[in-house]
């Protein structure tokens, strides 16, 4: 029976994916599904496009990809133009065909809600900060999918939800980045706590597991720190914001 490895928001983050791949394999996962959010950071963009194309998962883009394709360069994000800078035309190519979401098997891959890349499907974003949406609110971002089983990125948090009807949202977390800060469309932080890459298998039958793979984050956190991107360095060394 086939199992799948689930992961999203990998940030050009080389070793964690390695990891991530290595632990999934040893898990007997012999399918992939990845949710996008795939390159864009001071880490390994080219080489991590590089290892993805070879695969050939079925992906999905997430609002980093439409951002690297739409954005002019000096009006992107230091994460963006730092990946944007080391992209050929054949990535470019590739990340130019990747579908917002996806259907696989009665599964719906989104990056952020069906009809967003940037709303949270399992998260609400307040005034406040960031917290776990109600039943309602993830139904109401559902509203007109079929689907048991939906599967997002985006936030970085680890979830699994029970919906009505017996349906499920899960996010794997973030295989390469456990902590970030953002202001859309408030701003708000993301920790983890720890280091380590996440994912999530879904085995025959429909069961999630969340996974949490050591990996040599500290070869992650000096190309940061080399790339004069403190900020990303920390997160990689502890999963929390400085």
């Amino acid at each position: 029976m086939t199992r799948t490895a689930i992961l999203s928001d990998i940030h050009g983050n080389l070793p964690a994916l390695e990891a991530v791949i290595a632990d999934a394999r040893a898990e007997g996962c012999t399918r992939w599904l990845n949710l996008g959010d795939l390159l864009s950071g001071p880490l390994w963009p080219a080489e991590t496009a590089d290892l993805l194309m070879s695969l050939d998962w079925p992906t999905i883009a997430g609002n980093h990809e439409r951002q690297l394709l739409t954005v002019p360069p000096d009006r992107m994000n230091a994460s963006d133009r730092y990946a944007r800078s080391t992209l050929t035309d054949a990535h470019l190519a590739w990340l130019a065909d990747l579908p917002p979401t996806l259907t696989i098997d009665g599964v719906l891959l989104c990056h952020g809600t069906p009809s967003s890349d940037v709303q949270p499907l399992i998260e609400t974003i307040e005034p406040t900060g960031i917290r776990r949406a109600t039943t309602e609110e993830i139904s109401a971002r559902l509203d007109g999918v079929s689907e048991q089983l939906i599967l997002c990125g985006h936030t970085h948090l680890p979830a699994i939800v029970g919906l009505p009807e017996g349906r499920t949202a899960a996010n794997p977390g973030s295989v390469g980045l456990q902590a970030f800060v953002d202001d859309h469309p408030y701003p708000y932080r993301v920790e983890n706590g720890d280091p380590s890459a996440r994912y999530a298998i879904l085995h025959p039958g429909g069961n999630l597991d969340l996974r949490a793979v050591a990996y040599d984050h500290a070869v992650a956190a000096a190309k940061a720190e080399r790339e004069g991107r403190a900020d990303w360095a920390v997160a990689l060394r502890t999963g929390k914001v400085e």
